[in-house]
């Protein structure tokens, strides 16, 4: 990553290659120092301050016992360690006791959306929608699967060669996936996404160019009449950022329902209830799925269902609650575009176990949803909706789709970024009744072709 300094009239600054090799000869001397130095640290440090009461010890107090001990361990060395060297060590050792290790600048540093662990030599982040690697490193296996444990042990939660695979999340919401050998094969990994302490908001997003004021005020008029809706898109496309911004249109005066497999929707209403998944414990009984969730919730008089994403046979359940009373829900699933969306739609539900005929579960398809918002991350790393899509019904045995919006993609600035608009395609939602009756003010004229928002790119 380079920084503004290492810019001079445009041009990077290149450094002598004796000075270059000498940096990278003192940092990996300093690597090889501070491993085998944090590791003496930690087995000197007063037994007192075991893990289990850390805790109770202010940081203060154990911050300078690390340091009081460092200077210890220090003093049996020919190695001269600078103040810098020191403090270095130090924080090393502190990120192991109170924080993640290695990654713990990673996760803190608020440029940083994603952090990948690909065994330990090989760490990458996301910034600015762009997949970067680290100069981060782990001592081993072994120190990579101290920090799984540290992250999902105060959850309940276990990895082990029976149970290789782990969703959890850190204190502050981020999610985290990881998995073990003999599933990973080259080490045990680690991927957490982080979750934002300062929610985006639809003008962030209108901001970014994922989406123009006119789409962006059509959609928070269909949340508000309760138009059943499905965000689309591939990994890391901004499916939960946008659903978080469509559920913050969801009235207070509703009762919300939040089913997910990792709570990190960060929705503002007073009346929230948060469901999450459960795995099987070490005897294999316990699990709760996103499916008994849904099921429950049904239970729970709820105004609207927020599901995280739906990938299994909770779909038919999902539909089944949209037709019945529960309209205005709104879900994320994994697809590269709207109609791929349906037809993964198609399948779930089969996988609910219920034989059904492929027209009976269009069918409910058709009636239950009624919008599907389409998200896609473009090469510059930027994310933008690329299709606002409405479910007509049935003609057939086929399920009808009419674009309201899309983004035409014009090119590419000189850096690269993305250039393109978001227009209308002239065709007005048969549900436009529906909105004017809760009060929305959306006028025939937001659909005419030949309106356009066009932007430069900014990114999310």
């Amino acid at each position: 990553m380079l920084n503004k300094s290492s810019f001079i009239n445009g041009n990077t600054v290149k450094q002598p290659a004796s000075v270059k090799d000498k940096a990278i000869d003192k940092n990996k001397e300093m690597e090889e120092v501070s491993v085998e130095t944090l590791r003496q640290v930690i087995d000197n440090i007063d037994e007192t301050m075991t893990m289990e009461k850390r805790g109770a010890f202010e940081r203060k107090a154990v911050e300078e016992q690390i340091s009081h001990t460092l200077e210890g361990v220090l003093e049996t060395r020919d190695r001269h360690f600078s103040l810098a060297d020191k403090q270095r060590v130090v924080r090393k050792i502190i990120d192991e006791i109170f924080g993640y290790g290695p990654i713990n600048p990673l996760i803190n540093d608020p440029t940083v959306t994603e952090v990948m662990v690909n065994g330990p030599r090989h760490v990458y982040v996301e910034r600015d929608g762009k997949l970067i690697h680290t100069d981060t490193v782990f001592r081993d296996d072994a120190h990579v699967m101290h920090i799984i444990d540290k992250i999902i042990t105060p959850l309940g939660r276990r990895i082990d060669e029976s149970s290789p695979m782990v969703d959890a999340r850190l204190p502050d919401g981020s999610r985290v996936n990881a998995i073990i050998p003999p599933l990973s094969v080259k080490g045990p990994t680690i991927t957490i996404r982080k979750f934002s302490a300062d929610p985006f908001t639809m003008d962030d997003l209108i901001t970014f160019g994922t989406m123009s004021s006119e789409v962006a005020k059509f959609l928070r008029s269909c949340v508000k009449s309760r138009v059943n809706i499905i965000v689309t898109g591939g990994t890391g496309s901004g499916k939960t950022t946008v659903l978080n911004v469509l559920s913050g249109f969801i009235p207070t005066t509703d009762r919300i329902v939040t089913i997910e497999d990792a709570a990190e929707l960060q929705l503002q209403q007073n009346h929230v209830i948060t469901l999450e998944s459960r795995p099987a414990n070490i005897e294999g009984k316990g699990k709760v799925s996103i499916r008994d969730l849904v099921i429950n919730s049904l239970r729970m008089r709820p105004d609207r269902i927020v599901v995280g994403e739906v990938r299994g046979g909770e779909a038919l359940d999902m539909l089944q609650a949209m037709n019945t009373g529960h309209d205005g829900s709104i879900t994320t699933l994994h697809a590269n575009n709207p109609r791929d969306g349906l037809a993964r739609l198609e399948t779930m539900v089969l996988m609910a176990g219920m034989d059904l005929p492929l027209r009976a579960i269009r069918e409910q398809i058709s009636s239950a949803i009624n919008l599907i918002v389409h998200s896609v991350r473009f090469s510059d790393g930027s994310r933008k909706i690329t299709k606002v899509t409405e479910v007509v019904g049935m003609e057939g045995d086929t399920i009808t789709l009419q674009d309201l919006f899309v983004f035409e993609h014009k090119g590419f600035s000189e850096r690269g970024e993305v250039i393109g608009s978001h227009m209308p395609t002239g065709i007005i939602p048969s549900f436009l009744d529906k909105l004017h009756a809760y009060g929305e003010r959306i006028s025939k004229n937001m659909f005419r072709n030949g309106q356009q928002s066009e932007f430069s790119n900014r990114r999310l």
